[in-house]
């Protein structure tokens, strides 16, 4: 399964690293949050609802940040742009750390969710482009396996600090920790190019003004963009309603210590790897559109089992690992499926827009979540918007194309029409 990587060049592979990299760091930082809920509603007696509209202006904020940073990337380079955004989120994680209230912290992650969704866009057009389309699914796949290791470590660092220290001050410690990303534009500024096809666009077309912003929106895109913006939000939606609450679940329903709860979601993680992995292998083996519709299919019924059938605290642990590759195979395919849709003259503003307008929506799924199990309980609340969202994702599944198989070159200044190689009975 791993053959195809011996075949790839040394710039393919630097940028994979580069990308991988950027997007652990971003799951390290991002992922904080969750587990720090039940301490600052603690703290500072703040309600879930409170709780839950931190974690939702996070990514609301992101949308912005990926739209914004998919055109500036287009206009100044899909690698400085990585940098940048690299820098922003690391710098206000870290001042999340100094906190005083509701309304600082409030400030400060929507600001560093601004940098959050600008990476994954620089990122993953990156990616597109750089990596040959043979290899694009199992490639920009492989890389997207980084969020499990970030959110992997952020676990491990979250319950080594909430071991050993207070948790009025571990909280604080975990948020100083996520400066440590910083760093790591020091070795993408010595080791990455910008794509080729990047290049050889820029040289012959002036640079696009401000009105490049609404690009995506243009007559051969709008339905388009409206669509896939839409299928991500289902996919985020799901993910944000069971992820962000997951840890308050653990600890407030289930009645389990911080320290339990990092490990037992250590093991979900393991199970979010796996779901990476598995999706990565079949965007190229069956498709993009057929390994969305079936992780959508299977996120639906494992939350309702993870949160209705009874069982056991270590039934639960082990049922988590299936539950994460159900929720998280969809991603994979995400950043080769929107590189597919576009053009090379707007592929960073479309793509960025719509996965992370995507994110704007499903994050009112977490606040939402907060809000109803005030009067609710939290399981059954989570379990409804969960699959609400992944009903969202396979409506609009059924009205967009495969992608498998396109080349980037052959796609114009209108949305590439589906090849018959990639065609698949699910095709509208």
């Amino acid at each position: 399964m791993l053959a195809w990587f011996r075949d790839l060049t040394a710039k393919e592979r630097r940028t994979m690293l580069a990308c991988f990299g950027g997007w652990s760091l971003d799951a390290f930082d991002v992922q904080m949050y969750s587990f720090v809920i039940p301490t600052v509603i603690a703290i500072w007696g703040l309600s879930r609802g409170e709780a839950g509209l931190i974690g939702t202006v996070t990514l609301l904020i992101s949308s912005f940040g990926g739209w914004f940073s998919g055109t500036l990337a287009d206009r100044y380079g899909r690698v400085r742009m990585l940098q940048i955004t690299i820098l922003w989120y690391s710098f206000f994680t870290f001042l999340c750390a100094f906190a005083q209230n509701f309304e600082q912290l409030f400030i400060l992650r929507a600001l560093h969710g601004f940098g959050f969704g600008g990476e994954w866009a620089a990122g993953a057009v990156l990616m597109g482009e750089v990596v040959r389309d043979k290899y694009r699914g199992r490639a920009v796949g492989l890389v997207q396996t980084g969020w499990a290791i970030g959110w992997g470590g952020s676990a491990l660092v979250f319950t080594a600090i909430y071991a050993f220290l207070p948790e009025a001050l571990a909280w604080r410690v975990l948020f100083a920790v996520g400066l440590l990303p910083a760093f790591y534009v020091f070795w993408i500024r010595r080791h990455i190019d910008e794509p080729e096809i990047y290049r050889a666009h820029r040289s012959s077309r002036p640079a696009p003004g401000i009105a490049h912003l609404f690009s995506a929106f243009r007559g051969p895109y709008l339905w388009t963009t409206i669509k896939v913006s839409l299928m991500v939000s289902g996919a985020q939606g799901s993910g944000y309603a069971l992820g962000i609450w997951m840890p308050t679940y653990l600890r407030t329903v289930r009645g389990l210590s911080a320290p339990s709860t990092g490990g037992f979601l250590l093991v979900q993680i393991l199970g979010a790897l796996f779901g990476f992995l598995l999706g990565t292998y079949l965007s190229d083996a069956i498709g993009r559109k057929w390994t969305f519709m079936l992780s959508a299919i299977l996120s639906a019924i494992m939350v309702a089992v993870f949160m209705f059938v009874p069982m056991d605290n270590t039934a639960l642990l082990l049922l988590g690992i299936p539950l994460n590759m159900a929720l998280l195979m969809k991603f994979p395919p995400m950043g080769p499926f929107m590189t597919e849709l576009y053009p090379t003259e707007v592929r960073g503003t479309g793509q960025g827009f719509c996965y992370n307008a995507g994110r704007a929506i499903g994050s009112f799924f977490p606040a939402m979540v907060g809000f109803v199990s005030e009067g609710w309980p939290l399981g059954l609340v989570i379990a409804v918007f969960s699959t609400l969202a992944s009903a969202v994702m396979i409506v609009m599944l059924l009205m967009l194309p495969e992608t498998r198989g396109r080349s980037l070159t052959a796609i114009g200044s209108e949305p590439a029409r589906q090849p018959a190689a990639a065609a698949s009975s699910m095709t509208s």
